[in-house]
């Protein structure tokens, strides 16, 4: 595998190709993702989460619109996801603001995921304090008795945002630290591409 980025125009197409290569030899989750976001007053928090889209609109993932981060991004809709495999030696980085998805979208995502996760979804109050386990659990029971029989509908708060990048760097390992760094950064409708010291 050549440690020099190859020269591409898109650079979607490219991370579908790292990604690809990913899905071939990590042992993990390879579309996992460090998700930056941060307060109004810019204070930042970062988590893993999982990519579920990826085209030349964005890079997309699922959550409780009510956690965490998903009160960050309704009061700073700016953020930074950060992808690393370690078993290929690489790492995409992207920064830009974030949307949120059409309902249709979070539907037919919502339709997808196991019923226990579509439970999960109803039953969790994301990232808010719990006095103790018991409590998600019972709401568990609950939430299972209540859709007993039927389909699970996507809870209104539950729904996925679309970080659109202004630019992503992707980082390849090269021997004795002289790692090969490729940024391409939005110009309009195109991309302006530079190489990075490393």
């Amino acid at each position: 595998m050549s440690t020099l980025i190859p020269a591409v125009q898109d650079p979607f197409d490219l991370f579908r190709l790292w990604l690809e290569e990913a899905g071939v030899r990590e042992i993990d989750v390879p579309n996992a993702m460090s998700l930056a976001t941060a307060t109004a007053q810019g204070r930042p928090s970062v988590r893993m989460v999982l990519l579920k889209d990826v085209s030349e609109g964005g890079f997309v993932f699922y959550t409780n619109a009510e956690s965490r981060k998903g009160r960050e991004i309704a009061g700073n809709p700016y953020g930074a996801l950060c992808f690393h495999w370690k078993t290929t030696g690489r790492q995409v980085r992207a920064e830009g603001p974030f949307s949120e998805v059409t309902p249709a979208e979070a539907d037919a995502y919502h339709a997808t995921r196991p019923r226990q996760s579509q439970i999960a979804a109803w039953a969790s109050a994301q990232s808010r304090e719990i006095v103790d386990r018991a409590v998600l659990e019972s709401k568990v029971i609950e939430m299972e008795k209540r859709f007993e029989g039927g389909a699970v509908p996507r809870p209104p708060y539950w729904t996925g945002f679309r970080l659109k990048p202004e630019s992503i760097e992707f980082w390849n390992n090269v021997a004795n630290r002289l790692h090969d760094r490729v940024v391409y950064e939005r110009d309009g409708a195109t991309w302006r591409t530079h190489r990075l010291n490393p």
